[in-house]
C-alpha cells in the first residue's frame, strides 16, 4: 500500500517537460501546507530560489507562480489574451459553475458579462457627473456616523464597509443601506469571511481531492454554507429591486441585465440568465467592497500610526479645499502629498497580493518554459509591489517614493495593485474616486489616533485579501 502512495505522489508532481522548476512537495499534497501561512511571501522567497517564474505542485494541480514586475507584465500584458483565462477548479465550479463574472471562463459569458458591468459602471456611475455628489453624500453620511464616538475609541470596520457598499449598491440596486441595516451588513461579514477561507488548507485540499466533500467538517464546508446563504439573499434582493421595472428604461444594473436577459432570450447560447446575475451581483458587491474598505482601514491605521504624516496631508487638504468646503476628484491634481500617501497605502499593504488565479487558455512559452493550455497560473502582485528592482527599500511606509525633487506626484511603472491586463479590475475608476473622497474628507473633520496605550498589529489578516486585524480609533474634531 505504501509503494502505491508513493507512486501516485510520483505521478501527480511530474512536471511537464520544459515546465518551470519548484519547490519538492509531499507525496499527495504537494506544497498545499506551504501555503497556509503568508502565501504571497512564501512564494516570493522560493522565486529567489528557482527564479522569477517557478511551479507549484497543488495537490497534482500543476501552478506557475509569476513573480516580479517584468515577468507579470510579460504575461498579462505582452500575452493578455493567452493568460486571460480562468483555471477550472472544483470550487470555482462548486460556488459559480464557472459563470457570472469574475470567475467566468475566458469566453462569451466572460465579454458579455464584463461588457455590461463597464456600460453599467459608466451609465450609473463614474460616467455620470453627478455620481461624485452621490458619493460625497455618504462620505458625509459616514462621518456623522463617525463623529457619534465624540472622540471615543471605536472600530471603524464597521462604518467603512457599509459606506464603501453603498457606493457599488447604487451602480447595482439604485439605493443605498442604512448603517444599521443588519442584514445586509452581515452579508457583507460573510463575503468577507469566505474572502479568508478561500486560501486555507482545506479549500486547496478540495481543490485536489473533491472528494472530501462528503466530509462534514473542514473550512471549506463552511465557505458552502455561506455561500448557499448569500445565493438566497441575493435572489431575494434582486427580486425587490428589479420590481415595477419597466422593460428598456434601466434605473441600475439588475435593470439592465434583464434588459439583456430578454434581448436574447432566443438565442439559446446565451449566457445572461437569473443564475449567472445572482453570481454577477455577489461578485461586483464584494469586489467593489472588500478592497476599497480594506486600503481605508489600512490607510487609517498608518495615519495614527504616522502623525507626522497625517499632518501634512491635512496641511495639504487645509491649503487647497479649506476647512468647511467637502473636497472634490478633480482637486487630486493639485494635491501630490495625499496621492503619494494613498499610493504607498496601496503598494505597501498589498491588499490583493495574489490577485485572482489566471490560466493558460492555450500552450505558450515565458521565459524559455513551456507551459500547457489549462495551466493554473498565480500572479504575485506582493512580489511586483516589494520588487527591488523597482522599489528602493519597499518594506519601508514612504510616501515621498511617488514625489519628484519639486514635490509633485509622479506615477511609477510597477504599481499594480489593480492587476494588468484583460482581467484587470472594472473598478480601478470608482475604487479611485471612492478612496480619494472619503480619505480627504476624514482627515478634513478629524484627527486620528490610537487609545492610549494601544499597540497597532500591522501583520495582516490572511485570506485572498490582506486586512488589517481589528483595531480601535480615536477620531477627534478638528
Amino acid at each position: 500500500m505504501g509503494r502505491v502512495v508513493v507512486v501516485v505522489g510520483f505521478l501527480l508532481q511530474r512536471r511537464p517537460r520544459g515546465f518551470p522548476p519548484g519547490p519538492p512537495g509531499l507525496p499527495l499534497i504537494g506544497n498545499i501546507l506551504a501555503l497556509s501561512s503568508e502565501p504571497h511571501v512564501y512564494m516570493k522567497r522560493q522565486s529567489q530560489v528557482h527564479g522569477e517564474i517557478f511551479s507549484l505542485d497543488l495537490g497534482g494541480i500543476s501552478t506557475v507562480v509569476v513573480n516580479g514586475y517584468d515577468t507579470v507584465k510579460e504575461c498579462l500584458v505582452r500575452q493578455s489574451d493567452v493568460f486571460a483565462d480562468r483555471p477550472s477548479l472544483p470550487l470555482f465550479h462548486k460556488l459559480t459553475k464557472m459563470g457570472g463574472l469574475l470567475n467566468a471562463k475566458y469566453g462569451r459569458c466572460w465579454t458579455e458579462h464584463r461588457k455590461l458591468a463597464v456600460s453599467c459602471f459608466r451609465m450609473f456611475g463614474t460616467g455620470r457627473k453627478s455620481f461624485e455628489n452621490r458619493i460625497v453624500e455618504e462620505s458625509l453620511f459616514f462621518l456623522d456616523e463617525v463623529d457619534t464616538y465624540k472622540g471615543k475609541a471605536f472600530d471603524p470596520k464597521h462604518l467603512i464597509t457599509i459606506a464603501v457598499s453603498n457606493v457599488s449598491n447604487l451602480i447595482i440596486f439604485g439605493e443605498r443601506f442604512r448603517y444599521d441595516d443588519n442584514e445586509f451588513l452581515h452579508m457583507i461579514e460573510i463575503f468577507s469571511e469566505n474572502i479568508e477561507l478561500a486560501t486555507s488548507a482545506w479549500v486547496f485540499l478540495y481543490n485536489a481531492f473533491p472528494l472530501i466533500g462528503v466530509l462534514p467538517f473542514g473550512k471549506h464546508q463552511q465557505l458552502f454554507r455561506n455561500a448557499a446563504e448569500v445565493y438566497d439573499f441575493l435572489f431575494q434582493i434582486i427580486q425587490r429591486f428589479s420590481a415595477n421595472r419597466t422593460a428598456q428604461a434601466p434605473r441600475h444594473f439588475i435593470d439592465a441585465y434583464f434588459d439583456e436577459m430578454e434581448r436574447n432570450q432566443a438565442d439559446p447560447e446565451s449566457t445572461y440568465s437569473t443564475e449567472n446575475l445572482i453570481f454577477s451581483v455577489g461578485e461586483l458587491i464584494i469586489a467593489g467592497t472588500e478592497t476599497t474598505t480594506n486600503v481605508l482601514r489600512w490607510a487609517i491605521l498608518l495615519m495614527a500610526l504616522y502623525p507626522n504624516i497625517q499632518g501634512q496631508v491635512q496641511k495639504e487638504i487645509d491649503l487647497v479645499v479649506g476647512p468647511n468646503r467637502t473636497p472634490t476628484f478633480e482637486e487630486k491634481s493639485r494635491m501630490s502629498y495625499t496621492e503619494a500617501v494613498l499610493h504607498e497605502v496601496l503598494r505597501f499593504c498589498n491588499i490583493a497580493p495574489l490577485g485572482i488565479f489566471h490560466a493558460t487558455s492555450r500552450d505558450t512559452v515565458v521565459r524559455g518554459y513551456s507551459i500547457p493550455e489549462g495551466t493554473t497560473v498565480i500572479t504575485n502582485l506582493y512580489s511586483v509591489h516589494f520588487d527591488e528592482k523597482y522599489w528602493n527599500n519597499p518594506e519601508v511606509f514612504y510616501p515621498e517614493r511617488f514625489l519628484d525633487s519639486n514635490g509633485q506626484f509622479v506615477r511609477k511603472e510597477a504599481f499594480v495593485p489593480f492587476s494588468l491586463g484583460r482581467r484587470h479590475c472594472l473598478g480601478e475608476q470608482l475604487a479611485r474616486m471612492e478612496m480619494f473622497l472619503f480619505f480627504t474628507s476624514l482627515l478634513q473633520r478629524f484627527h486620528l489616533h490610537f487609545p492610549h496605550g494601544f499597540v497597532p498589529n500591522l501583520k495582516p489578516k490572511l485570506g485572498m485579501t490582506l486586512q488589517p486585524y481589528p483595531y480601535t480609533i480615536c477620531a477627534e474634531r478638528r
